[in-house]
């Protein structure tokens, strides 16, 4: 009889260990780093989710176990039955779509583009288009690249990056198609690096009224040197089966094919890709690839979101353009303690913390206007 007080205290101690560990080192408010503006104030009073703790789910609230069940959910969560696709054939030739969800909504609703991670596809983003669908309203179309999904490489050039050349001739065709819808944009890791050269490039002609930026990596110069193992060099294979060794016969003739198709991490990968993305050398694809080059020019509202335990677009990254975030008048850059690379898994039955606050974000330009002068 005795026993059983002491193995009763020996449990209450651990779960009580276990939830004091889980407050302090995962269930925490996010960081704020941003210019002290009357839209960044604004903007903030209008997002709650930043101002509480942001709890993720207590059974996988490690980095990797969080990788793991967004690599499940991927895999095996419930189709999204896109309501059209639009092939599109590029200026040189390339090919690239269009996946719609919402083409119901009147025209006047706004549309949501949204620019895909690395080696994405609009079956793998099936999750967060159904999402943003359901939470905000909107038309949600995946602005799909070259030779992503199952578009074939109609010509000789891939950029993991993207292209911002494809991207204005995607947006073109979606303006001509809903010339009265306002425009909004998510991109998700490498998807951001491409929607923030594009901001930059156009500066105050972007066409979006907000975008957001999930996960980025900043500087690619060094970012894919500081993606953590095993993660890099998955990565790094994932890639090489599916841009290069998958169209062998169009870049092996390339003197760089041999160093891609065998990289064994991100960074000897995006070494030698500059010949298969177009580009004379390596700081030719950089100067035209490099989001952070142009980042300073943005002027739309741009909320970034990275979690200090992200293995592949670490927290370093970060660090080190926080000062370039201070500079911009309407920019918002949050850091949370968990949340892994584009997980940030909430609840017992683990649905999306970013996902939540993106539409609450987007929603509240659409319906302020008066934020976004």
């Amino acid at each position: 009889m005795e026993r059983r007080p002491v193995t009763l205290f020996i449990v209450v101690l651990l779960a009580s260990l276990a939830v004091a560990y889980y407050l302090k080192t995962a269930a925490r408010k996010p960081q704020l780093v941003y210019r002290d503006t009357g839209f960044n104030r604004n903007m903030l009073a209008r997002l709650p989710q930043l101002s509480q703790r942001f709890f993720p789910t207590p059974w996988l609230f490690n980095t990797h176990l969080q990788l793991i069940v967004l690599g499940l959910k991927k895999a095996f969560s419930p189709a999204l039955d896109y309501s059209h696709t639009d092939i599109l054939t590029m200026r040189d030739g390339g090919t690239t779509s269009l996946d719609w969800v919402g083409l119901d909504t009147p025209t006047d609703t706004p549309t949501l583009l949204v620019l895909h991670t690395i080696t994405g596809s609009p079956k793998s983003m099936r999750e967060l288009v159904r999402d943003l669908h359901q939470q905000t309203g909107w038309r949600v179309v995946v602005c799909t690249r070259r030779g992503h999904g199952d578009l074939p490489l109609t010509a000789p050039r891939i950029n993991t990056m993207g292209d911002t050349d494809d991207l204005r001739e995607q947006i073109a065709v979606i303006q001509q198609r809903y010339p009265q819808s306002p425009l909004y944009a998510v991109g998700i890791s490498a998807g951001s690096g491409l929607l923030v050269r594009y901001l930059g490039e156009e500066g105050e002609s972007a066409p979006f009224r907000g975008a957001m930026a999930y996960c980025p990596g900043y500087n690619i110069e060094v970012a894919f040197r500081r993606a953590r193992q095993p993660y890099n060099r998955m990565m790094a294979r994932k890639l090489a089966r599916t841009f290069v060794t998958a169209n062998a016969e169009t870049f092996r003739k390339l003197q760089s094919y041999d160093a891609c198709a065998s990289a064994p991490d991100l960074h000897a990968f995006h070494a030698n890709l500059h010949e298969m993305a177009g580009y004379h050398s390596h700081a030719d694809f950089l100067e035209a690839s490099n989001p952070m080059v142009v980042m300073k020019r943005i002027s739309i509202p741009l909320l970034v979101l990275n979690a200090e335990d992200d293995p592949v677009c670490v927290i370093g990254n970060v660090r080190e353009y926080e000062s370039l975030v201070r500079e911009l008048p309407r920019t918002l850059l949050v850091v949370t303690r968990r949340g892994s690379h584009c997980a940030y898994f909430e609840g017992w039955r683990p649905r999306s913390w970013a996902n939540r606050l993106i539409a609450d974000f987007l929603l509240n330009l659409e319906k302020n206007p008066g934020l976004n002068p």
